[in-house]
């Protein structure tokens, strides 16, 4: 690993944690007692740190993406702060997701994910949003959102079958059931899995190699390859937001969100 010295200070904020040393940002999520799980405020901080001229975590050549903690790295959205949203004030919170998750899509810098937990819903999302992710041997993986009665909503549709392929994402998708860092290595989830105490080292190593390289050739080079075989990703993203709105309004959504709260089994009606 190559040691990093040169620190430039990041605002301080309250969801996340953001340090730049040797041009490589460390961006982590940082709500352990919820499991790291995304609220307005993190899906607001983020796009804090990744947009606009004045972003820091822009200023670097590569960022990291991880979690606080051994436990999670997200969890997804988190179901509580949703607990008893009407459907506006639902669809107006997702916007703040899908401004980030439009965000992710349009980064210039690479971006590597260090998944030392659990990534469930928009957590694995985020984890399929990063160029590639490095995983801890005990992560775990899932896109639970049939589960509750709603689906993918940060392009998860999207970007999946383009790692795994179409039918292993179907699988993924239409069952929500989740599977380990050895199933994501053989399935093109992730790139590689780590022992939970070299996973940051083994990052830093392949981001130092990445921020070594030439900026502009980087950048240009990621931008090329976004197109490669996903031309339609945004077109592919606006059906899967179109579909994501038809499951707001629907009574599953809502029984799916009160069984998770009340830990419980759901009881979809259809309806």
């Amino acid at each position: 690993m190559r040691f990093l010295t040169s620190k430039t200070t990041v605002p301080e904020f309250h969801t996340i944690e953001l340090s730049i040393r040797d041009d490589i940002a460390l961006l982590t999520l940082n709500r352990p007692d919820s499991a790291n799980a995304m609220n307005t405020q993190m899906a607001e901080e983020m796009l804090a740190v990744l947009t606009g001229p004045e972003a820091p975590a822009t200023a670097a050549r590569c960022i990291i993406l991880t979690g606080t903690g051994g436990r999670a790295f997200c969890a997804g959205a988190d179901l509580k702060e949703r607990k008893g949203m009407t459907d506006t004030v639902w669809i107006q919170q997702h916007a703040v997701f899908e401004t980030l998750g439009l965000a992710l899509m349009d980064l210039q810098v690479p971006l590597i994910g260090a998944i030392n937990g659990a990534a469930f819903g928009g957590g694995m999302e985020m984890v399929l949003a990063c160029d590639f992710a490095y995983a801890a041997n005990t992560a775990r993986f899932a896109l639970t959102e049939t589960t509750l009665g709603i689906l993918p909503g940060m392009c998860g549709t999207q970007y999946l079958p383009g790692a795994a392929g179409i039918r292993r994402a179907k699988e993924i998708i239409l069952t929500g059931r989740p599977f380990n860092a050895q199933q994501g290595l053989q399935w093109g989830v992730i790139n590689q899995v780590c022992e939970p105490d070299q996973l940051l080292g083994q990052v830093f190593d392949t981001a130092a190699a990445i921020a070594a390289n030439g900026p502009i050739a980087v950048r240009e080079a990621k931008r090329a390859l976004n197109h490669a075989g996903r031309g339609g990703i945004k077109a592919g993203y606006r059906i899967e937001l179109d579909a994501y709105s038809r499951v707001v309004p629907t009574a599953d959504r809502r029984e799916g969100i009160l069984a998770f709260n009340e830990k419980r089994q759901p009881q979809f009606k259809g309806e």
